[in-house]
């Protein structure tokens, strides 16, 4: 008894309180979150950041375990942003068994066998057409995120929701953007939530009269695959709000982001377009590097102990996919691109049941349409060093002005 005793109370000293990170600066997170993400790690896999009311998970292990761990630490958390930004509570914000219910609706519309022969000709078409408008637009002027990357990401997303012809890639630009800030408002700033009402508005109009039509005359696009499984209204429109944040962020930035990672590694870029590596393994290395989703929201459901510090019942946690994907225990030479390195088990996808729906359709979109036909058509792209190139974001992160020149 004394013995079991004793290592209960060695046991108990062992686990404490998370480290505190009283340095945290928004600002600085914005314009490049990677070295704080660092100074995260060395304090340990779990941290606290008073500043956003919130633990943050910030290695490998950490996060993964999480991932695996939904009992414990819940999507359907009670306060996340998303549900105020998307105006319901859409699958990613929920656990099994509803999530897989609403998951396996759209996993028709994405499955690679639909993707490559139903969607990639419709993705290759919209290439053609906005990379004509960048050429275009003329080599002093062009921004490859504003002339080609947001509307071909905007366009695939209209086609594969099954959007009527006539909405605009600038309106579903627009609304993702509004959507992906308001997901991201950790500050809780009421300009951005009056935006996300706005844009929540104008897309529930679409909805108004796209849903009936789809009710009677169905095709092969997630939202019609949503209506075809019976869900609610309400859910069909969460999940349609859903789409349209992380189906546009994620491919839009992963194009500016490997533009960028091998227009600034010119050797790697010779090996992609050589054959020596595939268009695949560079695009998974740049998820790996650059990830476009910076932050999952999760709640811990009990008071538990987890890698060493204390986490109370309610509580608000982040799982940092960024950081962990920087991980040197997992990842030689973590902040070093190398797309001939196997970048298997990044999480720039996340991780468990709540891995991306779409992450064959953005690999596809991107990978094997729109980076081999860009650098096919412009062989001279490069970045216009003339004209400052600008990132943001840390929960979501991607380049927002990226000029180029050819």
């Amino acid at each position: 008894m004394r013995l079991e005793r004793k290592m209960r109370e060695t046991i108990a000293d062992e686990i404490a309180d998370a480290p505190v990170v009283d340095w945290f600066d928004q600002k600085r997170m914005l314009d490049d979150p990677y070295p704080d993400y660092t100074r995260m790690r060395e304090l340990g896999p779990v941290v606290h950041v008073p500043a956003i009311r919130r633990y943050l998970l910030t290695t490998h292990a950490s996060v993964v375990g999480a991932e695996q761990k939904p009992e414990s630490f819940t999507a359907h958390a009670s306060r996340p942003t998303m549900v105020r930004a998307l105006g319901a509570r859409p699958m990613l914000r929920k656990d099994d068994p509803d999530h897989a219910a609403e998951r396996s609706a759209i996993n028709p519309t994405l499955r690679p066998k639909t993707v490559t022969e139903v969607w990639s000709p419709r993705f290759r078409e919209n290439v053609e057409k906005w990379l004509d408008h960048l050429i275009a637009i003329g080599p002093e002027e062009a921004d490859l995120n504003r002339d080609f990357a947001a509307p071909v990401a905007s366009q695939n997303l209209i086609d594969l929701l099954g959007f009527p012809e006539d909405v605009r890639v600038e309106d579903m630009h627009r609304w993702s953007t509004d959507y992906i800030a308001g997901i991201g408002n950790v500050l809780d700033d009421p300009d951005i939530w009056t935006r996300c009402d706005a844009s929540q508005a104008e897309a529930n109009a679409i909805l108004d009269d796209l849903l009936p039509h789809l009710a009677s005359e169905p095709d092969r696009s997630i939202t019609s695959h949503l209506l075809q499984v019976g869900l609610p209204n309400e859910v069909v429109r969460a999940n349609v709000h859903l789409t349209i944040s992380g189906g546009l962020n994620e491919p839009q930035h992963m194009i500016t982001n490997m533009v960028w990672a091998l227009a600034t590694h010119l050797e790697q870029l010779d090996a992609v377009r050589n054959g020596e590596v595939t268009w695949g393994d560079a695009f998974e290395e740049t998820v790996r590097y650059v990830s476009p989703i910076g932050m999952l929201p999760r709640e811990t459901t009990r008071d538990l102990e987890w890698h060493g510090s204390r986490l109370p019942a309610g509580s608000d946690v982040g799982l940092l996919l960024a950081s962990a994907n920087r991980d040197a225990a997992v990842f030689a030479d973590p902040d070093i691109y190398d797309i001939r390195r196997s970048s298997r088990g990044h999480l720039g996808f996340g991780n468990g049941a709540h891995l991306c729906a779409g992450r064959w359709a953005a690999k596809s979109a991107i990978g094997e349409v729109a980076l081999p036909i860009l650098f096919e058509r412009l062989p001279g792209l490069r970045i216009d060093t003339r004209r400052p190139t600008m990132w943001n974001g840390w929960v979501f992160r991607g380049i927002t002005t990226f000029p180029v020149t050819w």
